[in-house]
């Protein structure tokens, strides 16, 4: 299931090369992000429907009702067990989290494997940021960093395989929304104050 999300704060981007799980060989390569919704906003609410809709289409069917539960009771336990374990959920409580800005916040995790192809990025005026070979866009250094806010498209799907159940989130797309302060407390990226030059230029006033 496709959803946007508007305006939310980008945490942990991996956005240029696809990174390997812990840097082990053996993991697949895959870009990824991790998106803070504001826990009393629409969005996360939009983003808990999506979640119970998958998992409830996926499971549903396979919960039986019991001499104690129906089978509603018996899913609902079900959905609550996956949500509540963080290596089964990509959907989680920011407030559990220790991480900067991760309180009040719901805490969205989406991938995409090398294998499919990158995610699109792109800026406010939707011109790419990185091109097809995972380099920078020409003046595009900057553009998105952990703590700005941006618009992304994800697909959240429910996980049923032999590494168990779960519900995750594919990266579709990403987009620079507007600046914020760059996590760790620092000032976001800005290249103000600079001026192109040449090769060597002013070098000895520069080590005074």
């Amino acid at each position: 299931m496709e959803i946007m999300l508007k305006d939310v704060r980008l945490s942990f981007p991996d956005l240029g090369e696809p990174q390997r799980y812990q840097d082990n060989p053996s993991n697949a390569p895959r870009w990824g992000a991790t998106l803070l919704v504001p826990e009393d906003s629409a969005q996360r609410k939009l983003v808990d429907k999506a979640v119970r809709d998958v998992l409830t289409e996926k499971f549903g069917a396979k919960c039986k009702a019991t001499s104690k539960k129906t089978a509603q009771q018996v899913l609902d336990d079900l959905i609550d067990e996956i949500l509540a374990d963080k290596k089964a959920s990509a959907w989680v409580d920011g407030n559990k989290k220790p991480y900067d800005g991760y309180d009040g916040n719901m805490a969205l995790t989406a991938y995409r494997y090398a294998d499919k192809g990158r995610p699109i990025v792109m800026d406010n005026d939707m011109s790419p940021i990185y091109a097809a070979d995972n380099t920078l866009m020409p003046g595009k250094g900057g553009r998105i960093y952990g703590g700005c806010y941006v618009n992304a498209k994800v697909e959240i799907w429910a996980q049923d395989n032999k590494n168990g159940k779960g519900v995750r989130a594919t990266l579709m797309a990403i987009q620079r929304n507007r600046a914020g302060d760059a996590f760790g407390g620092g000032a976001a990226p800005s290249a103000t104050g600079f001026e192109e030059v040449g090769e060597g230029a002013d070098a000895d006033d520069l080590s005074e």
